[in-house]
């Protein structure tokens, strides 16, 4: 943001950023008894996302780069699994996910994208 680095411009980047977003948003609908469970896992995964894109960009090594990449993928499974946790307990339900199935869909295709181009 205050540095305005390349990685600003990436669609991973942006698809990522919307998904945390997204995430954040959905966590109110979440019962506050999960709290210190699966709301903090969603939030964590959601930040770790954005934060390992944005830290692989930033490195010189293409090995150091494709680890930071695979850890934000892996996190953004984890976020797939965080929400088929919240679909069976019945917490929210699928239907009102779409916006967030369709942006854990796109960030993982465009992170696997980079996985493969490096």
């Amino acid at each position: 943001m205050f540095l305005n680095l390349n990685h600003y411009k990436l669609d991973v980047y942006q698809s990522a950023r919307e998904l945390r977003i997204e995430c954040y948003k959905i966590l109110a609908e979440i019962p506050n008894h999960e709290k210190f469970n699966i709301i903090d896992q969603i939030r964590r995964a959601s930040t770790s996302v954005v934060l390992n894109i944005t830290e692989g960009c930033s490195r010189r090594s293409e090995l150091e780069r494709k680890r930071y990449f695979e850890i934000a993928r892996g996190s953004v499974i984890e976020l797939d699994s965080c929400f088929d946790i919240v679909i069976d307990c019945n917490y929210i339900k699928r239907e009102e996910l779409r916006k967030i199935e369709n942006l854990i869909k796109t960030t993982f295709i465009l992170l696997s994208k980079m996985l493969k181009r490096e």
